[in-house]
Order: structure tokens, then sequence, then C-alpha cells
């Protein structure tokens, strides 16, 4: 079987759990909304990953999924503490100082971040038509932005708190990445969340006194940010990331503008303005051109597991390596190369 085929074949589960994710992070900015009024930035954080880390051990226990392989656990470990952590830390309370439209310009820097330090440090390449549409994702977001935004200055703090969740966002899917090749994307998941848990515990103090004074729409709120956006999303995150490349994924991400801007005009009744919808429209062509594949080289040397484009086909690493047993990788010889999915 060609990379060609094969990146047909695992394209469509990929994509679909990349739907899965962006439709669930979006409804997670409606959900903030009214959570955030009553609880703590940390306080938020905490009680999100937990209801989350309960769904997910309860999941590791059905489908009798131990410890990940030690290989995974540095990465696991990086993105537990920055992504499920400090991620949700950081937005939750730089949208505290700065409008949502600043907030999400901002952050929007984070799958820009991906690709080019996926590209070197993951030596993902630099695909033309990766970038291109990245860009146009960006100018959508900027867009959506700027017609979001309340029109007052932006708090310095809150711009440099959205950036510090850009970073941690980007250094935790990086991170996440290399897991993949030894770990579940349940286990990375799961434990990524437990991490990032365990890294909020100063805010539970915190957590446990506005639990008593919060109304129970705002922690039924905080509860479904750790079931659906959290434990399901990263968990068909990591899953499509196992099948793709940083870059690739971090463009698909440029839908939850859009996605935000729908929802928060059906769940809010948050008319759009015109300029809005353009951005939102951006961020659709962005994204449809990311993820748009070059004809497949004639000439394919033996580590073949590159497109065209310059992308990966799914589900192989650049350095084509496989995984032995006991979670190890190791090379695959150019027959095994037409089995790996």
């Amino acid at each position: 079987m060609t990379s060609s085929t094969e990146g047909k074949r695992g394209d469509g589960p990929a994509l679909l759990a990349a739907g899965v994710t962006v439709v669930l992070w979006a409804s997670a900015f409606v959900s903030i909304r009214s959570a955030g009024e009553h609880y703590g930035p940390g306080a938020l954080a905490l009680g999100r990953l937990l209801s989350g880390a309960l769904v997910l051990c309860a999941a590791l226990l059905i489908r009798r999924e131990g410890l990940p392989p030690r290989g995974a656990w540095r990465g696991i470990a990086i993105s537990g503490v920055l992504w499920f952590g400090g991620y949700m830390v950081a937005l939750n309370w730089g949208e505290r100082m700065v409008d949502a439209g600043t907030a999400s310009m901002v952050v929007n820097v984070g799958p820009i971040l991906m690709a080019v330090f996926g590209g070197w440090l993951l030596k993902e390449g630099f695909p033309p038509k990766l970038l291109a549409g990245m860009g146009v994702s960006f100018l959508g977001a900027v867009v959506v932005g700027l017609s979001t935004s309340g029109g007052e200055g932006a708090s310095l703090p809150g711009v440099l708190l959205c950036l510090v969740a850009a970073v941690t966002y980007a250094v935790g899917v990086l991170s996440q990445k290399p897991a993949l090749a030894y770990a579940s994307p349940l286990q990375a998941t799961a434990f990524g969340c437990l991490i990032g848990a365990v890294a909020c515990l100063p805010f539970s103090g915190q957590l446990v006194s506005q639990i008593g004074e919060a109304p129970l729409s705002s922690t039924l709120n905080m509860v479904y940010l750790g079931v659906f956006p959290t434990a399901l999303a990263f968990s068909t995150w990591a899953f499509a990331l196992s099948r793709t490349t940083a870059g690739r994924m971090g463009a698909t991400t440029y839908v939850v503008p859009a996605l935000v801007v729908l929802m928060s005009w059906l769940a809010l009744g948050e008319v759009p303005a015109p300029l809005t919808l353009a951005g939102g429209a951006l961020c659709l062509v962005g994204v449809a051109v990311s993820r748009l594949r070059g004809r497949a080289s004639a000439a394919r040397g033996p580590g073949a597991g590159v497109e065209g484009d310059g992308t990966l086909g799914e589900g192989v690493e650049a350095d084509d390596l496989g995984r032995t047993a006991d979670g190890h990788l190791k090379p695959l010889d150019t027959a095994q190369r037409a089995d790996v999915d």
C-alpha cells in the first residue's frame, strides 16, 4: 500500500475526530462565560480537570488500559503541566483582563507556533499550502477578534497571560505528539489530565469555597467543561494527532472562531456583525487550504512517509519509526511500512 493510499484511508477517522474536537472546544467558550462569573481562573481549571479526569479514569478501567509505556511519560508530563494545567489557568485569568476578541487574537498565535516548531523540532517540514492556509485563517481570527473587541484599551497583563496560554498550548501539543508514538490517545489524555489536575491543586481551597457559593448552573457548566471539551475533545484530539502532523492539527483549530460566532448567535442571541461573519469565513477558507494535499512525489525513497506537499501520511512519523511490543520505537523495513495505519 502506498503512502498516498494509506493517507486517504486514515484521513477520514482523523478528520471526524478533529471535527468533534473543534465543535466541543468552541462550545467551551460559551460555557466558560457562565462558569467564569462565579469561579476563579484556577478554581475553574481545577474543577474542569477533576471532572475530566474522573471520566477518563473510568474509560481507562473499562478499556483495561494500564499505565503508558516509560517512553511516553516525558511528553505526557510536559503536556499535562503546560497544556492541561498552565494553558487553562492562563486563559481563564487573561480573559478576565481583556475582552474576548483580544484574547482570541492572541491565543490564535498558538497554531502558528505549533506549525513552526513542529516543522523544525518534529521534522514535519513546512508545506506551502499549510503555511498559506494558516496565514489566511489567522487573518480571519484577527478580523473576528477586532470585530468583537469591546473597543476599550487592552490590559497589558491580560495580553501577556493570553500569550502565555498560546505558548503553553503550542508546547503542550508538540510534547504530546512524540508521546503518542508510545501511548494510546486515551492514555496520553487521561494521564495528561491527571497531571494537570495535580498541578492545579494549590487552587483546591478556592474551589471548595466557591462551590458552596456558585449557582448550580455555573457548577454544571464547569462539569460540562470537564466531561466534554476536556475528556472527550482532548481524547479525539489525541487520536487525530496520532494520525497526522502537529502543524495540520493546529491549522484545524482555526475552525473554532467561526464556530464560536455561530454558537454565540444561536445560544446567546449575539447577532454577529458582517465583519465578524467575514472573518469566520476566512477562518474556514484557510483551514480548507491547509488541508489540501499536493500530488504525491513520483520518486519515493526508502523512507517515503511524506506526502507530495510535504505533509506526513497519516500514521507515519517523519523518521519512519514503528513500535515494538513493549512500546519502544524501532525502524520499519519497506514491507512493514505498507501496513502502518
